[in-house]
């Protein structure tokens, strides 16, 4: 059996997404994309390769060694920004399959030599042969941009409907069913009273530990993670994703949150994608639809350009410890970078940079030290604590953001 390695190969642009986690660990459905791999090609993961910058980081946390290949002979390389990786892809030995919209590799199956050579450089050697490669329409099958994200919320189905709860349990008599789509619910989770579960579009997994609290309205496909608390009288509609140890309430639709973020009030939230360790304040709301009902258009960093998204709904790009204040209104399309403090009367502009501190008064920037005390603080709360190659990455994330 041929071992496998996940690579980020950094072509992928998703603004703040990306900051703390290689481009495999992004949570692009219930599953994070490596865990999809990983699933759809059992007992063959033998490592990840990612740039330097992030080596240390995922090496932490990661489940199998980073930047090591096994000693196999032959090894295939999967690109962790693959959109669809239960496609069936054979190949044969020296032989690669690249994006046709883009030339950026999905999957090869090279030599040891080749596989790092590949893997060090980015660029495969002449003599291994290439084909073209496109999703079912026709259109790319990579991840490239946040709205790619949004645009494969099909997989929030396909990984409810690959997953098998063990420990499934029978839903009470107070909970009130619509549809047929089936509804997994972990025997360690909590269901209160008068809990309406509407599987009419797609099924519906609420996993262990999960609290799902009275007059919660749940529409399928959805998925609450481990831990997840979603508050009295919250709206969770169609493809939303609540990653693990979350606190979420409100009308929140087509979103996912990578875990360990609050939002407990009422306000809208919709379209997006949530990063870790964010506090949205009382009554914070965003937009997904322009007035004009024109494309919306985004821009990921502040030296970067302009994209058309081709998409008329999109919301918010929130990137891993963002806080806002109450009655925060966040516009079509903004993208708010890691680190960053809200506390403005008027809407934030459409792209905040990390670790901006906002206020009606200026924009400053997140004194280091404050950030990592409060950080500290939030993270205790969950019982959880940034490493040492965590702090690091911050900092240099820190010291790329501009001065007061």
């Amino acid at each position: 059996m041929n071992r496998m390695i996940i690579f980020d190969d950094g072509k992928g642009e998703f603004g703040p997404m990306c900051d703390l986690r290689a481009v495999f660990e992004l949570r692009t459905g219930m599953l994070t994309t490596a865990g999809r791999i990983a699933a759809h090609r059992p007992k063959t993961l033998a490592g990840y390769w990612v740039p330097d910058s992030l080596q240390a980081l995922v090496a932490h946390r990661a489940n199998a060694p980073v930047n090591m290949l096994p000693e196999e002979e032959e090894i295939y390389c999967v690109s962790g920004r693959w959109a669809l990786p239960d496609a069936d892809l054979k190949l044969e030995l020296g032989e690669a399959v690249i994006e046709a919209d883009s030339n950026h590799v999905i999957v090869a199956r090279l030599r040891h030599a080749d596989a790092e050579r590949f893997l060090s450089s980015g660029e495969l050697p002449d003599r291994i042969r290439t084909t073209s490669g496109a999703g079912e329409s026709g259109g790319g099958v990579l991840y490239r941009y946040p709205w790619h994200v949004l645009d494969h919320l099909d997989a929030v189905r396909r990984d409810i409907s690959d997953t098998r709860l063990l420990d499934a349990k029978i839903l009470n008599e107070d909970s009130a069913v619509m549809g047929y789509e089936p509804i997994q619910v972990a025997q360690s989770a909590m269901l209160c009273p008068s809990i309406v579960f509407d599987a009419s579009r797609g099924p519906i997994m609420i996993h262990e530990r999960a609290v799902i609290r009275p007059g919660v309205v749940l529409c399928g496909p959805c998925s609450i993670g481990p831990d997840s608390t979603v508050i009295d009288n919250a709206l969770i509609k169609p493809d939303t994703v609540i990653g693990p140890a979350c606190k979420v309430g409100g009308e929140v639709g087509g979103t996912i949150f990578q875990g360990y973020s609050n939002k407990s009030h009422d306000g809208h939230l919709g379209d997006s994608w949530i990063g870790k360790w964010v506090n949205f304040g009382a009554g914070t709301t965003n937009s997904n639809l322009l007035n004009t009902y024109c494309e919306v258009s985004m821009r990921l960093d502040a030296g970067g350009q302009r994209h058309r998204t081709g998409r008329m709904y999109l919301g918010a790009i929130v990137g891993d410890h963002v806080k806002t204040a109450i009655n925060t209104r966040i516009m079509t399309g903004t993208v708010i970078g890691t680190g960053a403090m809200i506390a403005t009367s008027s809407p934030p502009p459409t792209l905040v940079e990390s670790f901006a501190w906002m206020t009606d008064e200026a924009v400053r920037r997140y004194r280091f030290d404050k950030f990592v005390e409060v950080m500290k603080t939030v993270m205790a709360r969950r019982e959880k604590e940034p490493g040492e190659a965590y702090i690091k990455r911050l900092e240099e994330l820190h010291g790329q953001t501009k001065g007061d």
